[in-house]
């Protein structure tokens, strides 16, 4: 059986002997929904490539005490993914960013485009970027990433430019492309871009924009940024 991981905001005065302390809802969450008890292990990660396995040693209503057995530092896997996602209508944005999240996406961009049924403004833009980074974090927690994924504030098209021009690959999931993923060389480090359009599609002015950057615009998938992924993750070093 795996232990369970909980987050912390800091392990790096963490060392074998130490005692971290986990608080707040995280820590609520250990003992009163998980009921961790005392001489339970436990593992606690920082969401930087930092983890401690320890003893629970205390518990209290939002308190929880571990000794540190030791400690591990996993480096930041390579290469790094990014998925810039339009908004989509409902609850399909968080499902879309739990199971990026669980494939080993390490960037979520949320996407305003033309096309997008969702718009986020104001109030419902702070709430919805606010779900979305909640899901993320859960979803790492789930899957036992050592890294934890950053969801970036909502992106417009514009900003889109400058997140293809940085990376090493850049790929639009498009129904009219003509080019599989299986053609596309996929660099062994660096940074990789995969751009999933709305439920009514990319514009053609924001196709040729993002093909004027540098993407590769290639065939969409059923199942669109997962599979995606997937399909690129398989061909690197992170998933040998």
């Amino acid at each position: 059986m795996t232990l369970p991981v909980h987050w912390v905001p800091s392990l790096v005065e963490a060392a074998a002997g130490s005692t971290v302390e986990v608080t707040g809802d995280e820590a609520h969450h250990a003992v009163a929904v998980r009921r961790l008890r005392e001489g339970e292990q436990v593992v606690l990660a920082d969401g930087r490539g930092a983890s401690a396995t320890g003893t629970v040693a205390s518990t209290g209503k939002r308190l929880l005490t571990v000794t540190v057995a030791s400690v591990a530092h996993d480096p930041r896997p390579e290469p790094a993914i990014t998925v810039v996602q339009a908004l989509p209508k409902g609850d399909r944005g968080e499902l879309a960013v739990e199971v990026l999240t669980e494939v080993g996406v390490d960037r979520i961009v949320p996407w305003g485009a033309s096309r997008s049924v969702a718009v986020w403004k104001g109030e419902r833009a702070t709430r919805s970027h606010a779900k979305w980074q909640a899901t993320a974090r859960e979803a790492a927690k789930q899957s036992r990433r050592a890294w934890l994924p950053t969801v970036t504030p909502l992106a417009s098209t514009a900003d889109l430019a400058a997140v293809v021009a940085e990376a090493d690959l850049a790929v639009v999931l498009h129904e009219d492309g003509s080019v599989p993923l299986s053609a596309i060389d996929v660099p062994p480090a660096g940074r990789i871009v995969v751009v999933v359009g709305p439920e009514g599609g990319i514009t053609p002015e924001e196709l040729s924009l993002l093909a004027d950057t540098g993407a590769h615009v290639v065939l969409r998938t059923s199942t669109a940024g997962v599979v995606a992924v997937a399909a690129l993750l398989a061909r690197t070093g992170r998933w040998a």
